[in-house]
C-alpha cells in the first residue's frame, strides 16, 4: 500500500474533473469502479477508485481517491492497493507506485 496526501487550494468541482481525466486518460487499461459524494453546507467530500492493469507487476492495482473541501481549502488523500503476487506479504510495489506516481504528476501540473 502507498499513500499520498497533499494540502491544496483552488475549485473542488475542477479538481474532481481533472483527476478523473487525468488518470482515465493516463493508462489504457485504467477504469472508473465506483464513487461517492457528499456535501454539507460548504464542506463537500468525494471519493473515487479506480483500477488498471500493471504490466511491470503483471497485475491489478487500484486507487482509492478522497477529496475534502472547506469553501477553497482542499485535502486529497489518495492510497493504492494490490500489485503483489505474494500470499502472505507485499513482494513488489511496483504497479501501486506508479498509479500513485501518475497522480502526483496531474497534482503538481494542476494550476487550480
Amino acid at each position: 500500500m502507498a499513500r499520498l496526501e497533499r494540502h491544496l487550494n483552488g475549485n473542488f468541482n475542477a479538481l474532481l474533473r481533472y483527476i478523473h481525466e487525468g488518470i482515465i486518460g493516463g493508462s489504457v487499461s485504467a477504469t472508473f469502479e465506483d464513487g461517492s459524494d457528499w456535501q454539507d453546507g460548504d464542506t463537500q467530500v468525494a471519493v473515487r477508485v479506480y483500477e488498471r492493469y500493471s504490466w511491470l507487476g503483471q497485475n491489478r492495482v487500484s486507487l482509492s481517491v478522497t477529496l475534502v473541501s472547506n469553501g477553497p481549502r482542499l485535502f486529497l488523500s489518495a492510497i493504492t492497493s494490490g500489485g503483489s503476487q505474494a500470499v502472505f506479504f507485499k513482494i513488489n510495489r511496483f504497479g501501486e507506485d506508479a498509479f500513485l506516481d501518475k497522480l502526483a504528476v496531474l497534482l503538481d501540473n494542476h494550476r487550480g
